[in-house]
């Protein structure tokens, strides 16, 4: 496993800095794959849930190339997905997962949130019973740019959400992220609602390995570490969380 250049905590939340985001990657899969070996010789499944996003593109490459994972013993959840638009969008996160998760592996199940389902109340109900007919082991993540984790932004961030999965309105700054990632061609194109696991849901998960490279999330970063904790910057609540790690590169670090 590649060292850290640093190590540190904040709060609760164990932090780790790499030289790069390729370093990053191997040492936060490295430890994914541990931790999944490990679930699997003590029970018979597991469940994860997974990030969809180009900041977790070489992670999820280091992770799905990992040898002695029983995938076949795996449940898979997505965390978000863009309301009315189909599996085949150029930006649906169901055709990022196949193209960067099922492409590689085959795990014994993946439940897709149908962003395009007719009745979101229906789908929500549908995914919410899947979530919780079992615990969830590890949630692999990231944090935007406005430090929302999954597609909870600031705006409508709730540490304390009731409900396991909800539709939300995007903000600005989230649709921007997503016109400059490539995802959409410009602002107009990016939807305004999406799917969304809560807070309370990611962070129910018995491990929590969050992926963060590049240095367009260091504010975030940031602010998740030396700000208060609060919905302000939704990635905070991380620092709550003794099974966390945050896993940074020299860039994303860059204003600690």
């Amino acid at each position: 496993m590649p060292e850290p250049i640093k190590s540190f905590t904040v709060d609760a939340l164990e932090v780790r800095i790499y030289a790069n985001g390729d370093a990053l990657a191997a040492a936060a899969a490295e430890a994914a794959r541990d931790y999944l070996k490990r679930t699997l010789s003590a029970k018979p499944t597991a469940a994860a849930i997974l990030a969809s996003a180009a900041s977790q593109v070489k992670f999820l490459a280091a992770l799905t190339a990992s040898e002695g994972i029983a995938w076949e013993r795996l449940t898979l959840f997505h965390m978000d997905e863009y309301l009315g638009i189909s599996a085949e969008h150029p930006a649906s996160f169901r055709r990022f997962l196949r193209e960067h998760v099922l492409s590689k592996i085959k795990p014994g199940a993946f439940h897709f949130i149908a962003g395009d389902a007719l009745e979101p109340l229906d789908e929500l109900s549908r995914y919410a019973k899947l979530l919780q007919s079992q615990p969830i082991d590890i949630c692999c993540l990231g944090i935007g740019e406005n430090g929302h984790i999954a597609f909870n932004d600031p705006p409508v961030a709730d540490f304390n959400d009731d409900q396991p999965i909800k539709l939300v309105q995007l903000d600005l700054k989230c649709r921007r992220q997503q016109v400059g990632e490539g995802a959409f061609p410009s602002l107009d194109a990016v939807p305004q609602y999406a799917y969304t696991l809560t807070i309370p849901t990611l962070c129910a998960a018995r491990k929590l390995i969050c992926v963060v490279p590049e240095k367009r999330k260091a504010e975030a970063v940031r602010a998740a570490l030396r700000g208060p904790v609060t919905t302000a910057c939704p990635a905070s609540i991380l620092r709550t969380l003794s099974r966390a790690t945050l896993y940074l590169d020299a860039d994303s670090a860059s204003l600690l």
